[in-house]
């Protein structure tokens, strides 16, 4: 479907259609029943974004939840008047965006772009709402989410303050490769992350990330190819994320 198309949940032969399929792999929408999932998907715009386009910016309205289709986004925190980001973390595939602002009914607190084209749905704040009103799994799978995101920047602040670079971003690679399988050769890690990316993530430069993950794969920790690097020891990055 193309930019601004709505998504039916049902086509014409009676079949799910991916929207729906996409919803229910969700954590916040995961429990309901059919019909609820085509309620929502029905309700839902579907939009694709070409890499490097904002979805929105930090300070636009939050009157939208989103839901990632296939692609990758990045979400950033802008500070002024320098121009400088922080790159808070990275979501792909049936992952939500914009929980925090479809909450409160604040402005976007932080600014979202496409690290690779990706489609996603769009659901207006009073369709979740409404979904939230009328089904108690859903608000608890949304307490859930915003407190995760509480926890993660909690403890992201206090890696800042305890940690070390390599520290900072061995924890970080194992939080990316979270839910990955490890295959023959590890765990591969392609999120379309450049290095100046995870810098942002950790507090560094990006020559610095760039030391330190040479130090790694010279470690046997990882290899690195280009924007892709390969998890190959997770006892030993598990061991260097806590010190």
């Amino acid at each position: 479907m193309g930019a601004g198309s709505s998504a039916t949940g049902v086509n014409q032969f009676g079949h799910r259609t991916p929207s729906v399929e996409i919803l229910r792999r969700t954590e916040l929408f995961g429990t309901l029943a059919d019909d609820e999932l085509q309620r929502l998907a029905a309700a839902a715009r579907t939009r694709t974004f070409r890499r490097g386009q904002y979805l929105w910016y930090q300070g636009d309205p939050g009157d939208t939840l989103l839901v990632v289709c296939d692609g990758r986004l990045k979400v950033v925190f802008g500070f002024e008047p320098t121009g400088d980001e922080a790159v808070l973390h990275s979501v792909g595939s049936c992952e939500v965006l914009g929980e925090l602002a479809l909450l409160d009914g604040a402005p976007r607190s932080a600014s979202v772009v496409a690290l690779e084209q990706t489609t996603a749905l769009i659901l207006s704040r009073a369709t979740v709402l409404d979904a939230m009103a009328r089904h108690p799994a859903v608000l608890e799978a949304m307490l859930r989410a915003v407190g995760r995101l509480v926890r993660r920047l909690t403890e992201q602040n206090g890696d800042l303050v305890f940690l070390d670079l390599g520290g900072r971003l061995a924890k970080l690679l194992l939080r990316l490769a979270e839910g990955r399988t490890p295959g023959n050769d590890g765990i591969v890690l392609d999120t379309h992350l450049s290095q100046s990316d995870l810098a942002a993530m950790i507090g560094a430069t990006r020559p610095a990330v760039n030391r330190v993950l040479h130090l790694f794969a010279a470690r046997g920790l990882i290899r690195v190819e280009g924007q892709v690097i390969v998890l190959q020891d997770l006892p030993g990055l598990q061991r260097r994320a806590a010190t």
